[in-house]
């Protein structure tokens, strides 16, 4: 899977031209396109790119890699976004969120001129949540409240768990996550809405109608779907 992963996140290149604002994600495959943007820049086969990281894990690579980092109140407009996923529907809609900086990515990817998602073979599925339950980033004071709340959608939430801390994962926002599995998503974009406006969640990991472009890495090659 490694080797397809890279495939995509070379195929990625070719979204970028000088003079862009390029929105960074989080995750492997979006670091390998970070590492090859930064050969490129240091290349000079690249000029004039800037980025901006939806995590401290891709601006800690993109400066690593030699890519110059901007914050989002600083551009005016971000010509391509390019990111993982966890889930992808035959419609393109997404379950992101598994690196738990889903309300970042959410405020770059959405405000991107192009959004290109990157995944191999095995992120695809017939419907979203048939392998990953969505994140759900939440004001640590109520997740028990939010836990509750989401009953109402014949869901089970469980509050993610940090695997070297002791206790919850918390967010580079302060918040904690929320696993929450679904039995059936029927409409991802409404479902997206609906979360949201339960009071305490800060942001949900649906990303539905907002991919314009999808790699996917398979043995036979890099294949595209397009919006």
């Amino acid at each position: 899977m490694e080797e397809l992963k890279k495939a995509v996140a070379r195929e990625a290149l070719k979204f970028v031209e000088d003079d862009m604002v390029i929105g960074l994600g989080t995750g492997s495959t979006a670091g390998y396109f970070i590492r090859y943007l930064g050969r490129l820049i240091m290349e000079e086969e690249l000029q004039d790119v800037y980025a901006i990281p939806t995590s401290y894990q891709s601006r800690l690579l993109a400066i690593e890699s030699g890519v110059p980092v901007v914050g989002l109140d600083e551009v005016d407009a971000i010509d391509v976004a390019v990111d993982g996923a966890d889930e992808v529907d035959p419609n393109m809609n997404l379950i992101k969120g598994r690196g738990a900086a889903l309300t970042m990515e959410k405020a770059i990817e959405y405000r991107a001129g192009t959004f290109l998602v990157l995944v191999d073979e095995s992120k695809l599925v017939e419907r979203l949540g048939q392998k990953m339950p969505v994140p759900i980033e939440v004001i640590p004071q109520v997740w028990r409240a939010v836990a509750e709340e989401v009953e109402i959608f014949n869901a089970e939430a469980e509050l993610r768990m940090a695997a070297r801390k002791d206790g919850p994962v918390v967010t580079e926002n302060g918040n904690f996550i929320l696993d929450v599995r679904f039995h059936r998503i029927a409409d991802p974009l409404d479902l997206e809405m609906e979360l949201n406006n339960i009071p305490g969640v800060v942001e949900n990991g649906i990303f539905a109608d907002v991919a314009d472009v999808v790699l996917v890495g398979t043995r036979e090659g890099v294949k595209r779907m397009e919006r």
